[in-house]
């Protein structure tokens, strides 16, 4: 089966889960997204058991391979075949036979059935805690499943729901996609979610980093030529995944490590999910939710320290973080050394919370490390308060390697002009690109908003230029760091382009032409403008007071 048809065969299984939340009344629910995701990767789990157990190197092979169903060779085994087997498939899920989805599907007539199929989902959850569990800055487990059909209010129409979840499930197989690279699985995932990235799904679209804009950062921050091992990488406002995922993807899943936080208990599931998709379980331990400002999850040693390699972000930019802000952890001025937003006295969501982010980012990242960080384009230009500090922190220091201005409305969440700023703690030149990529993509519709979307010459046309250091016309400068001190520490690439005047030779009598053209067209605006003032002069001749 080709590629586009797995797609289409996907997207086809979540479009039937999302039309059965809305026959049973959940379509638009808090608990809509928690159902799909979780049936979703129920069924996945489910696959890619039967994926990895047909395709052991153990004397089962042929049993399993041979038989019309393995889920009937699988539970005719013994506890103790089973138990067996499942130790040379580390990679998958321990399932027992009452978990398979072919199982549920036999006892689909059951007079508790919906009661089995949340019970059936719960138990796999607790059987598989120490896999693929995710904890809180508190350090307490967050479910991997939790029971669905209690979300439907009418207890009679459970079972009836349970069943219909049940057959959603059976008409499609994932085992013909694990083969498949992280770049089908980002555009599953896109689609997933999106009915989730709205503002008006719980701005669910404040955790969400357009593919493009992922795969910008991932290309840009690693480099090719080096062999990289045990690469740790790490977002701080992890939302969804994208950017970490695309980080990991880049280095190589087996090589790489990621560790990530957010406080959003959706934006977590999510991600947890995105991880299982992407061959990133191992990194299902470093997974935190909590508030990476005030109770940062990951230490070492006891200590927050210099411990990533690569740090990648887009954090919230104005947000109402006043009771963050007034938490003891800000006290610690070595970490926040450029100071931390004043909280407005009436409109508390404008507060730059970003900038208490980038300092964040740059406390973590070790001395040879990389960043790159999502800011609002206004950033570059400010000259004074926080950010000028932090701009000034990054440049004496060497560690900026450039600067890429996005087009506008390229997020789905906020019309604000986005740049990432890439930092290279251990860079040895006396110089940074900076990029204005902001005329670049194409205009596209969705749900009735106009957005902006990089093409794939586009993407490349970015990438090859930032790694080339090239300088193109009104696209990309190379400046040096004494060059953008004198700039007051500007890093908009429009400000260094050279101002250009073309000249055109024309002759006297076109010459003489165009002035006369200019002086009829100055004379012609000056009667006007005069007739304007004589008229208003005249009005207020007109004008008496009524005492």
């Amino acid at each position: 089966m080709e590629t586009k048809q797995i797609i289409e065969k996907t997207e086809a299984l979540i479009d039937a889960l999302r039309a059965t939340c809305s026959a049973y009344g959940l379509s638009g629910d808090s608990s809509e997204y928690k159902i799909i995701v979780q049936v979703f990767l129920y069924k996945f789990l489910n696959d890619k058991f039967g994926y990895e157990i047909k395709k052991a190197d153990t004397d089962y092979q042929q049993q399993l391979c041979g038989a019309e169903h393995w889920e009937d060779a699988f539970c005719a085994m013994s506890e103790e075949e089973r138990e067996d087997l499942q130790d040379f498939v580390p990679n998958a899920p321990r399932m027992a036979p009452e978990h398979l989805l072919a199982t549920l599907y036999n006892r689909m007539n059951d007079d508790a059935f919906a009661t089995l199929f949340d019970t059936t989902m719960v138990q796999l959850g607790q059987n598989n805690a120490d896999r693929y569990s995710v904890k809180t800055s508190g350090q307490s487990n967050v479910a991997l499943f939790e029971p669905v059909t209690v979300h439907v209010t009418d207890i009679d129409r459970r079972n009836d729901f349970a069943r219909a979840l049940v057959n959603n499930l059976i008409t499609f197989n994932f085992e013909e996609v694990f083969g498949q690279s992280y770049d089908f699985f980002s555009t599953i995932f896109e689609y997933l979610i999106s009915d989730y990235n709205k503002n008006g799904g719980g701005k669910f679209a404040e955790y969400y980093t357009p593919h493009a804009v992922a795969t910008i950062i991932a290309l840009l921050l690693v480099d090719d030529t080096e062999d990289l091992k045990s690469v740790t990488g790490c977002d701080p406002t992890a939302g969804t995944g994208t950017l970490a995922i695309a980080l990991a993807n880049q280095v190589g899943t087996d090589r790489c490590t990621i560790y990530t936080q957010d406080q959003s208990q959706k934006s977590t599931t999510m991600l947890r999910l995105n991880l299982i998709l992407n061959n990133l379980v191992h990194s299902l331990p470093n997974v935190i939710q909590g508030d990476s400002l005030t109770n940062w999850g990951h230490l070492k040693d006891g200590e927050m320290k210099e411990m990533f390699d690569y740090v990648v972000s887009n954090p919230p930019f104005n947000v109402d973080f006043s009771e963050t802000v007034t938490n003891n952890a800000f006290l610690n001025t070595e970490r926040f050394f450029a100071g931390v937003p004043n909280v407005p006295k009436n409109k508390k969501d404008s507060m730059a919370i970003y900038l208490c982010f980038l300092q964040h980012i740059l406390y973590i990242l070790k001395k040879t490390g990389k960043a790159a960080v999502v800011v609002p384009t206004g950033f570059l230009t400010a000259s004074t308060g926080i950010a000028q500090k932090i701009k000034q922190r990054i440049i004496d220091n060497g560690w900026l390697m450039g600067v890429v201005s996005m087009p506008s409305n390229i997020f789905a969440n906020t019309g604000t002009n986005v740049s990432v700023v890439f930092i290279d703690k251990g860079n040895k030149k006396s110089d940074a690109i900076l990029i204005d990529a902001s005329k670049l993509g194409e205009k596209i519709k969705i749900d009735g908003n106009q957005k902006t979307q990089l093409r794939d010459f586009e993407i490349e046309q970015i990438v090859s230029t930032f790694k080339k250091r090239e300088e193109v016309d009104d696209f990309s400068k190379v400046v040096t760091f004494e060059e953008i001190k004198n700039k007051k520490y500007s890093l908009s690439a429009g400000q260094y382009f050279d101002i250009k005047i073309e000249y055109v030779d024309i002759t006297q009598e076109e010459f003489n032409s165009r002035m006369a053209q200019h002086q009829q067209n100055l004379q012609q605006m000056f009667e006007e403008s005069h007739q304007l003032e004589n008229d208003i002069m005249e009005q207020l001749k007109k004008l008496k007071f009524n005492g």
